[in-house]
């Protein structure tokens, strides 16, 4: 049985998304405000409890699966992201991060990976350092307004709510992966 993709980008955003020609490596995302909605639950006791779209958490699956690396670097540490994380399988993460350029440049260094073959999604300042370096820079539909003008694609959906999926999805797309991870699934959801 085959089913055909239903989803469609634009044909320029994908051009785009392909980056110079050497393709998309790795994929860098926020933590707040990317992979949950950006708000902070914080107990009297001072836990943290945040909500994370099980879309998005596929999507950083099946990104892996696709030949691109995704990299966690997130301002907070938390118990929480910690565990997604862990729950997903992804390797490099980065916690508690001050100087978000510094520690991604030094991690695509170690990987042998120019900033060309980078995409990032960010939310706020503190993620414009990548967004204007990145082969491809995305922002969530209520990222900050400084955010969305440095970004290539806005994407239709808000932080926590498909955001990061999205750009997963597109990167795939471009890439040339997104069909044969698709038909994959159709047999098994084990690594297509």
């Amino acid at each position: 049985m085959q089913i055909e993709p239903q989803l469609r980008f634009p044909p320029e955003l994908l051009l785009r998304a392909q980056g110079t020609g050497l393709g998309m490596k790795a994929a860098v995302f926020d933590v707040d405000g990317v992979l949950t909605d950006g708000r902070l639950y914080i107990a009297e006791s001072g836990e943290q409890f945040k909500a994370f779209h099980s879309l998005d958490g596929h999507g950083l699956k099946l990104l892996a699966q696709g030949g691109i690396l995704p990299i966690i670097c997130t301002g907070r540490d938390s118990p929480a992201v910690r565990r997604r994380v862990a729950d997903l399988g992804l390797s490099h993460a980065h916690y508690g991060v001050k100087d978000k350029l510094a520690v991604v440049q030094r991690a695509i260094d170690e990987l042998g990976i120019a900033w060309p073959e980078v995409a990032v999604i960010g939310d706020d300042w503190p993620d414009l350092p990548l967004l204007v370096r990145a082969g491809f820079a995305c922002a969530p539909a209520n990222a900050h307004a400084e955010v969305k003008a440095a970004a290539h694609h806005v994407s239709a959906l808000q932080g926590g709510e498909g955001a990061a999926r999205e750009l997963c999805d597109l990167l795939l797309m471009a890439s040339g992966a997104y069909a044969r991870l698709l038909h994959g699934h159709l047999t098994t959801l084990d690594a297509a």
